[in-house]
């Protein structure tokens, strides 16, 4: 009897990869057990093809849904699900639409259809209560460098070669223009999403570096530090502020306790 990883394995390989000839002999009963297979693997592949559909509107909307749906039934097959939550599913969908044929004549593909799938999962965000100018002034001024902030979880920061911030607008505003072409201009955009709502920022390039170097866990320190390698003339302190101020910052090194 095969080891019961070797069995998935198999009929995994058979949904998956559509290679029924190891899983063949396992398959007994009816005329034809290889056509009932078959069926559980069009059923995967519909389910997590929706699953996809369902996580990049925008992308179809701006590329067309057939294509988008054509090249989600190759994805699906060559890069299917590590998690247990499909909602998690798609994340790395835009590199593999960036590598698509005839991609090159939408440079900004990749970060659009990566946007995309980051509003789903702003959409659902709630915000937690923020700290104030005083809970982050009582940080020791000699361990503020190592510090490390908690962002709101509904924030993301993009960086792209093309404003995608204005054209992913027209997409939830539904007022496109008829014909629109994106100037070769790159943004630094930060985006805030809670209880379906969005809100888009442009940054400078160090404030951007700042911002998302501190949602990506560095220190306040190293985050300084990358901003600076953007701008010399970065002012932390000021930059410091803004970001308390705007309500983005809910603890500092997972010890501080919002109040209810």
């Amino acid at each position: 009897m095969l080891p019961l990883a070797d069995v998935q394995q198999r009929l995994r390989n058979a949904v998956v990869a559509d290679d029924f000839r190891a899983a063949a002999p396992l398959l007994i009963g009816g005329v034809d057990a290889t056509r009932r297979l078959a069926i559980h693997r069009r059923h995967y592949e519909t389910s997590l093809v929706a699953a996809l559909m369902g996580r990049f509107p925008a992308t179809a909307w701006l590329m067309g849904t057939a294509p988008i749906e054509d090249a989600a039934r190759r994805f699906v097959h060559i890069h299917p699900p590590t998690a247990p939550c499909i909602a998690e599913y798609g994340r790395h969908f835009g590199v593999f639409l960036a590598a698509e044929p005839g991609a090159e004549r939408v440079p900004y593909l990749q970060s659009f259809a990566e946007l995309d799938w980051h509003l789903g999962r702003l959409a659902v965000a709630v915000d937690l209560p923020a700290a104030s100018r005083d809970e982050v002034a009582a940080v020791p001024p000699l361990e503020l460098a190592n510090a490390r902030l908690t962002i709101q979880a509904g924030t993301h920061y993009v960086e792209a070669s093309h404003p995608i911030d204005d054209l992913i607008r027209f997409y939830l505003a539904n007022d496109a223009p008829e014909r629109l072409e994106l100037p070769d201009m790159s943004v630094w955009v930060e985006v805030r999403g809670a209880r379906g709502a969005f809100r888009f920022a442009r940054l400078t390039p160090a404030a951007f570096a700042f911002r998302a170097s501190l949602a990506n866990g560095l220190s306040i320190g190293d985050s300084v530090a990358r901003a600076w390698v953007a701008d010399a003339s970065f002012d932390p302190g000021a930059a410091l502020a803004l970001l308390v101020d705007a309500g983005l910052v809910t603890g500092i090194d997972g010890q501080w306790a919002a109040r209810n």
